[in-house]
């Protein structure tokens, strides 16, 4: 009988042991998340102020995963040839979420004041965490503005 009682004390211990170890695991796990998010912030916010600061595309960038991760859910663009500004769901962009932020300018087009043959290329401003600029309000072309 001691035998007995001496292997089931031991099997407590091991699985004592057990979920010690899993309780650990899963803390860590939490740990780097939150650390993972913290530098995806970090780095979009720096990227960013590059923008803001330079005026153009600044390569590297953060990739449309880490922005979304670090809680900048928006970019803010501006027409080259009007003006207008506009913000734009990153999680509604049709691209890989590892696509860097500078590689998506090439592919808006200002629609304002485009025409069927040409539209006006625009310029990233920036990435926010909510969209700063309201969507105009649209207006018949027949109605007075």
């Amino acid at each position: 009988m001691a035998r007995h009682e001496h292997q089931e004390a031991r099997s407590h211990m091991g699985r004592a042991r057990i979920m010690g170890a899993k309780m650990r695991a899963e803390t860590a796990r939490q740990e780097a998340r939150k650390a993972l998010r913290a530098a995806d912030r970090a780095e979009a916010e720096a990227w960013s102020a590059r923008m803001e600061g330079y005026g153009g595309p600044a390569p590297p960038s953060p990739t449309i995963g880490q922005c979304l991760n670090g809680g900048y859910g928006w970019l803010e663009i501006e027409c080259c040839r009007c003006k207008t500004r506009a913000s734009l769901p990153l999680n509604a962009i049709r691209r890989a979420r590892d696509t860097p932020i500078w590689k998506l300018e090439p592919s808006f087009r200002c629609r304002s004041c485009g025409t069927r043959r040409y539209k006006p290329p625009v310029r990233m401003i920036k990435l926010t965490e909510q969209r700063e600029i309201t969507p105009y309000k649209w207006v018949h072309p027949d109605e007075e503005r």
